[in-house]
């Protein structure tokens, strides 16, 4: 759980003590993850649970570089036809042709609050988009004694040169003046609802937020498309509770994605040695900061965490070290059949894309990809043609096209 920027979180930052428990089997393989762990004395809850064995190595493909000169480019949405949707943490919002133009900045994008990890973050499509030209984002939001997580929607225009019709349909509560872990990532399940994820703010003071259903901080959310709670939300008769909360005790979740069951996946940073994969279920608690693998980036044990109890939902994966996760998609296409059913997310820390192989709801094999290009990734979306796309969170960012070696 976590968020991208520089700065002592490296978009990763806060974990639990060690409760220790017995060291679970290890994996008859060699594990990928060699390096010594942030928090040596913690242990899985489980075998498999972290140091996956390395898995076979991917097929031979080509790095194409789309576009260069993005200023800190959050996120791409691949859009039908092949150009693409890009979004720049300042706050723009650009067309990237498929031949690598980049357009001007989009007119109609709210201002954002641009400090810190904050900005103007993901951008989705609506599931109607050819029918409609709706388009869904999210972002830090200047506000009155201080900012928060905020999702708009807006038609864009037939000459894509702007949003048209643009609606502010959720603001995160309550307001904080900071400027960390904000969240946020976009994903449309197949039950055509938008789920939301949000960061608990990071400062010591707003953690506990991440299990009180008063608060939006810290959980994901089931939304309508029009910003309103889905009617059959899990908590919607808890007196006191917000009604949009789908799950809650999360970090800072900038990787979600859905499989081809259904399920919904998060990738959240973590305190240093506790980045998590988590299968996310309604109603579920997953227990920040009460429960978490590592520790404070001071090196002091997160106060009062144990690393699993009862009634909280153990993590499927961790990292310990910490990789920074940012942005995260199942692939389903035919480009790359080796890789169908493959989890891929960004690793901000570790300048990397990350393919995990999971099988039966556990992480059997991991491969690191694109280390040799020491970019921070920041963002990765399967597009039309079966292709990957990559953001680069850097000041000259760029977009990367994954595509089979010709």
């Amino acid at each position: 759980m976590g968020l991208g920027c520089a700065g002592p979180t490296d978009e990763t930052a806060a974990p639990g003590p060690a409760a220790t428990t017995a060291r679970p089997s290890a994996p008859d393989c060699a594990p990928l993850e060699t390096r010594e762990p942030n928090v040596p004395d913690q242990q899985p809850t489980f075998a498999g649970q972290r140091r996956a064995c390395a898995a076979p190595a991917s097929p031979a493909f080509d790095v194409t570089v789309v576009a260069r000169g993005l200023d800190k480019p959050w996120a791409v949405e691949p859009l039908p036809g092949g150009d693409l949707l890009v979004t720049e943490k300042p706050g723009r919002l650009r067309i990237v042709t498929a031949s690598g133009e980049l357009g001007a900045p989009l007119q109609g994008v709210p201002k954002v609050d641009a400090d810190g990890q904050g900005g103007l973050l993901d951008v989705a499509l609506s599931p109607e988009f050819e029918r409609n030209r709706t388009i869904f984002w999210s972002y830090a939001e200047p506000r009155q004694g201080g900012n928060g997580t905020s999702v708009a929607r807006g038609v864009l225009s037939q000459d894509r040169t702007r949003v048209e019709s643009v609606r502010v349909i959720f603001r995160t509560q309550p307001t904080y003046d900071g400027d960390k872990h904000f969240g946020s990532r976009l994903a449309f399940g197949p039950d055509g609802m938008l789920y939301v994820t949000l960061g608990e703010r990071s400062d010591a003071p707003m953690r506990p937020q991440a299990q009180q259903f008063t608060s939006h901080l810290g959980k994901v959310l089931r939304l309508t498309p029009d910003g309103a709670a889905a009617p059959d939300n899990p908590f919607g008769e808890k007196e006191g509770a917000l009604p949009g909360i789908w799950s809650l005790g999360h970090r800072n979740v900038q990787a979600a994605a859905f499989d081809d069951q259904g399920r919904l996946w998060v990738v959240e940073h973590g305190t240093k040695g506790g980045d998590e994969l988590n299968l996310v279920e309604s109603g579920k608690n997953y227990g920040w900061p009460l429960v978490a693998f590592g520790e404070e980036y001071s090196s002091n044990p997160i106060e009062g965490a144990v690393t699993t109890r009862e009634g909280f939902v153990d993590p499927v994966y961790y990292w310990d070290p910490v990789i920074a996760p940012s942005g995260a998609q199942f692939y389903t296409g035919s480009a790359f059949p080796g890789w169908r059913g493959n989890l891929f997310t960004g690793a901000l820390k570790d300048k990397l894309l990350v393919r995990l192989v999971i099988e039966n709801g556990k992480v059997t094999g991991e491969e690191h990809l694109l280390k040799d290009r020491g970019q921070r990734i920041r963002d990765v979306r399967q597009g039309p043609d079966g292709f990957l796309y990559v953001t680069t969170d850097e000041s000259n960012g760029e977009v990367w096209r994954l595509s089979p070696k010709k």
